[in-house]
């Protein structure tokens, strides 16, 4: 029997439309509940009490008082739960150190960072459980503790855990340090490169710790019946993680949670992470009642996690006449309280662009009294590209060949073997460099004190393990269930590729993001994974119903499996068999399903491969005022390879919402702290993130090299986009200012300050 549908053949060709979004009604009327809007009957609230040092043994912990509080129903410490094994334990697909996360989650021996979790509690009102925290006693030894990435590495830092000996150096270490691993990776002879290069080029650069910025704070709602069994509602970008996280952390039977993802007020990585859900858990089984919990702003600032801020060492040489010959790095990430930086997606992205014989990168993990990293949209890409982007701008000058020319002289393409280890298939890099320079904007003059910058970005992009159902309604609907997180218009996307394999109208299509105990394990929303392996999830699914269609269609018709065939919605009879039987849609098939079978339903079980990497390209202008140091973006430009737009306008915000977030790190955003080790900026107030008057309309362009490995060719977008800004706002502030900036942010202050000093120089 014939099977045809994919890539739309189906004739709806609903795929590359701009359809409107099944979840957009509730989200404008306000109808959508997003973490703190569930609530319980007979719910508590819950809150933490945090430590006021950054760095200090806990010596005892009393909670009598909180307890004896009337309107308290649970006080929960360290000791509620069970130490782990520091042995890397699988969550699905991530390996996870419980010893690590056990701590995070509440201090143990020690609070690691100002705002680490120390005891919570569970009270019949905000006012009783804020109340309740002042009266547990807790006494701190206060210890030395280190913020800066390079002060951590020295030998005589204060050494945050005595058991953490650097992974990846021989001999092993005797004795503990901050620095948790180093990793390389090295393709060629690197010095046999720099022997070759008639041009060599060697800066440092610095970058901050930066935020996310979501707007919805964490929320959990936890109820545990006596038998055991948990529900949770909370916000996440993976409610399957959340679900092993904390089984593992109570000791319960992952079967008996049932986790039910919330709409999500932003992400970007850092809800891929548990800070709540095992303290509202915990207080919920104590209390025997629901218990909710609810982050205020200046706690995710100060207890959930940023990205890194890195040193980053780069070198490059290239020939006479624009050819890279070789490329070193050296990374240093901050990975905040407990080892885990992104200091090896950085090492993997930093010269992956370009297709160069001779690379070496070499990266560390180092621990620091802050909270500890969370994936932030490409993480470690950023900080490395931008490091290498500034110095490939910085060779096109000496040589005097055309920034973008250079970038497409040495651009990876189709058979370039990475550094990290993988021959690319086909991939848009040279394209999006091409889209880019044809633009009117690039062909537009500057005025003084204005620069144009350039700079290109890569994300290698996940599959992984997804579930996905579709089942057909009485009435010819279609429902479809999916186990990833909607983060960026997923059930649009899923639903126009279920509409054109199955031919049935796009708003007859059910979207809905299933809990835990509806799918199979599904890994998390990241990677650039969810609308990747989502498609191909549904195209399986839909496969399964076609096939029982059209074998239910031969029972019918007493027909053989040759002479029927699935198109446009319908069975269609072949041959002569045409004569005597009339095509049936789905919907016909959907009435009588009771007398033909039963329920009719698809479902897709997969560990999805074969994703291929996106590249892009950003062209930014950008304006300085000498007398304030203040930059003023003019005009953005994004180009980037999508392999196929599912749906174009959600690519479009996701190269434009990268774009802005790049943005706000190159200029302005970053975690300020004191001498005393304590965050100074925690709140949008002092932690200056975009608005929409910082921004201009972002131009997007959409490139399409299709993935081989995909049924529609799509590649994952929503990484790629926050990787190029920062090399590209530098390279433009190089061109306006005639000085390179090596330190994010390029804050008023930091802009000012150079430029004074420029001046002053020029005067001696």
């Amino acid at each position: 029997m014939a099977e045809n549908g994919t890539n739309g053949t189906n004739g709806q060709g609903y795929v590359g439309t701009r359809t409107i979004r099944p979840d957009g009604v509730d989200k404008v009327t306000g109808r959508a509940r997003f973490g703190a809007d569930f609530n319980l009957p007979g719910q508590l609230i819950g809150r933490v009490l945090r430590s006021p040092h950054p760095h200090a043994r806990i010596v005892t912990i009393d909670t009598s008082k909180a307890e004896a509080l009337p309107g308290v129903k649970a006080v929960i410490t360290r000791d509620d739960f069970a130490d782990q094994s520091s042995e890397f334990i699988p969550a699905g697909e991530m390996m996870m150190n419980y010893k690590d996360v056990v701590r995070n989650v509440l201090a143990r021996e020690k609070a690691l960072y100002e705002g680490h979790a120390v005891a919570a509690v569970a009270a019949t009102s905000a006012a009783i459980a804020r109340r309740a925290l002042k009266l547990i006693d807790v006494t701190y030894e206060v210890l030395p503790h280190v913020i800066d990435v390079e002060e951590a590495m020295r030998p005589d830092a204060p050494v945050l855990h005595d058991d953490l000996f650097t992974v990846g150096v021989e001999p092993k270490p005797d004795r503990p340090s901050n620095i948790a691993k180093r990793i390389e990776i090295t393709l060629g002879d690197v010095e046999a490169g720099f022997a070759k290069a008639d041009v060599i080029v060697e800066r440092e650069f610095k970058t901050a710790p930066v935020h996310q910025g979501y707007i919805e704070p964490h929320a959990a709602l936890a109820s545990v019946s006596e038998d055991g069994s948990t529900e949770l509602w909370c916000c996440t970008q993976g409610h399957f993680i959340v679900r092993a996280h904390c089984a593992r952390l109570l000791g319960l039977d992952i079967g008996k949670i049932r986790v039910t993802a919330s709409e999500i007020g932003g992400g970007f990585g850092g809800k891929t992470v548990v800070y709540l859900e095992p303290l509202a858990i915990a207080l919920s089984r104590k209390a025997k009642r629901p218990v909710k919990m609810v982050m205020s702003r200046e706690e995710v600032f100060k207890a959930s996690g940023p990205t890194s801020g890195a040193t980053v060492r780069v070198k490059m040489g290239a020939t006479k006449d624009g050819r890279f010959v070789a490329g070193f790095a050296e990374l240093k990430y901050q990975a905040g309280a407990f080892q885990g930086s992104p200091v090896q997606p950085g090492v993997m992205c930093a010269y992956a662009p370009y297709d160069m014989e001779n690379v070496k990168v070499i990266g560390y993990d180092v621990v620091s009294n802050r909270p500890k990293v969370a994936a932030y949209r490409a993480p470690g890409a950023p900080i490395s590209e931008f490091a290498v982007e500034s110095v490939v701008d910085e060779i096109a000058k000496k040589l005097g060949i055309d920034p973008i020319q250079l970038r497409l002289m040495n651009a990876a393409r189709e058979g370039t073997k990475a550094a990290y280890g993988p021959k690319f298939g086909p991939i848009g890099l040279e394209e999006t460099l091409n889209a880019v320079k044809k633009t009117e904007h690039w062909n537009t003059p500057l005025r003084k004190w204005q620069g144009r910058g350039v700079a290109s970005g890569f994300w290698f992009n996940i599959g992984g393990e997804t579930c996905a159902s579709l089942t057909v309604n009485e009435d010819g609907t279609v429902s479809l269930m999916a186990g990833t997180p909607d983060i960026g218009g997923l059930r649009a996307s899923l639903s126009m590729v279920a509409a054109d394999e199955l031919g049935v109208p796009y708003d007859k299509v059910r979207p809905i993001i299933g809990d835990t105990g509806s799918l199979g394990f599904t890994f998390l929303t990241g990677g650039s994974r969810s609308a990747f392996s989502g498609s191909m999830a549904i195209v399986e699914a839909a496969k399964q119903i076609k096939a029982e269609l059209c074998a239910r269609a031969c029972k019918l018709w007493d027909a053989k499996p040759d002479q029927v065939e699935f198109k446009d919605g319908h069975v269609r009879p072949l041959g002569a068999l045409a004569e005597k039987a009339k095509p049936m849609s789905i919907a016909d098939f959907a009435k009588i399903a009771g007398k033909t079978g039963g329920p009719i339903g698809g479902y897709g079980r997969i560990n999805a491969q074969g994703a291929g990497p996106s590249l892009g390209t950003h062209l930014v202008d950008l304006e300085v005022d000498p007398e304030t140091g203040r930059v003023t973006i003019l005009r953005y430009t994004v180009a980037q390879d999508a392999g196929k737009a599912l749906h174009p306008a959600y690519v479009e915000g996701q190269f434009q919402g990268g774009a802005v977030q790049g943005i706000g790190w190159a200029l302005n955003e970053e975690y300020v702290y004191g001498a005393d080790g304590k965050l100074q900026n925690a709140g949008f107030l002092d932690y200056r993130m975009p608005v929409a008057s910082d921004v201009p309309m972002i131009d997007a362009i959409l490139v399409e090299v299709a993935n081989p490995r995909h049924p529609y060719g799509v590649r994952g977008v929503g990484e790629t986009p926050i990787v190029p800004p920062l090399g590209a706002i530098a390279n433009a502030m190089e061109q306006a200012t005639g000085i390179r900036f090596t330190e994010l942010p390029m804050s008023p202050p930091k802009v000012l300050k150079a430029l004074k000093e420029r001046e002053a120089t020029s005067k001696v």
